[in-house]
């Protein structure tokens, strides 16, 4: 069976991001994300209110019935008694705010999370379910600022599904 991706671009503002400072605010919202996933998986749900704004802007692809991690962030579903277990086989941080999750459970359901972060604190929550996620940086180098040249995108971010090739999933662009 061979695998067919379809794109469809989903832009994030970046425009709080310090260039000079990605890397170590990246690695700092890797370990909050890191952090947010221990408490989840614990139960403390004071300890996730204290990592989740009160405004958190979500968005979803996938499923309906796959909105696991929303009834958690809601307590509609106590995360330690929760039907769907979130345990991420990788956490990287791309372009500074943004923190990607990935991982799948058995062979039916592969996800992604994407957690935007703002001092210490996530403000924006993508989730995509049995979805292809490639993740390109769309901002232009700081050496094109105010000239006009092509844009060049690079690709920070791409799924990586263990068992993709056996399977067909739509395919989502997210630029940042």
């Amino acid at each position: 069976m061979s695998t067919e991706i379809t794109t469809s671009p989903i832009l994030v503002d970046s425009s709080n991001l310090k260039t000079d400072d990605n890397e170590t605010i990246g690695s700092q919202n890797e370990a909050t994300i890191k952090k947010l996933y221990k408490a989840l998986s614990q139960g403390e749900t004071e300890a996730v209110s204290k990592l989740i704004a009160s405004d958190l802007e979500y968005w979803f692809h996938g499923p309906p019935r796959c909105h696991h991690m929303m009834r958690v962030l809601t307590g509609e579903s106590p995360s330690h008694a929760a039907a769907f277990c979130f345990d991420p086989r990788s956490v990287t941080a791309v372009s500074g705010a943004c923190v990607i999750a990935e991982g799948w459970e058995g062979a039916k359901a592969y996800w992604v999370q994407v957690w935007t972060v703002k001092d210490g604190v996530v403000t924006q929550f993508r989730e995509y379910f049995n979805t292809w996620l490639t993740v390109r940086d769309l901002r232009p180098p700081p050496q094109a600022v105010g000239h006009h040249q092509r844009l060049s995108t690079s690709t920070l971010w791409q799924s990586m599904p263990r068992d993709l090739f056996r399977r067909s999933l739509p395919g989502l662009l997210l630029a940042i």
